[in-house]
C-alpha cells in the first residue's frame, strides 16, 4: 500500500506549529501575499493541503521541515 498525506492530522501539526511560533492566521495570510485567509484556514481545518510551493514557504516559516508538516498514513 503507498502512503497518502492525511490532511486531518497535517492540519493539526501545521496549527500546532503557528501556535509554537506565535503566528496568526493573518501572519500567514500575508507571508503569502493572500487577499483572504480561506487558505490558510482551509490548511488548519484539513480542508486542503498546501501546494509543494506553498509547502516550501511554510516550513521556512514555522522554523521545521517539510517532513515535519506532512503526516501520512
Amino acid at each position: 500500500m503507498l502512503p497518502s498525506i492525511d490532511a486531518e492530522a497535517t492540519a493539526r501539526r501545521i496549527d500546532s506549529r503557528r501556535l509554537e511560533n506565535n503566528l496568526t492566521v493573518r501572519d500567514l495570510q500575508n507571508v503569502f501575499g493572500f487577499s483572504s485567509p480561506q487558505a490558510v484556514y482551509g490548511w488548519i481545518r484539513g480542508k486542503s493541503v498546501p501546494s509543494i510551493d506553498n509547502l516550501v514557504v511554510l516550513a521556512s516559516v514555522l522554523n521545521t521541515t517539510i517532513d515535519d508538516l506532512i503526516i501520512t498514513q
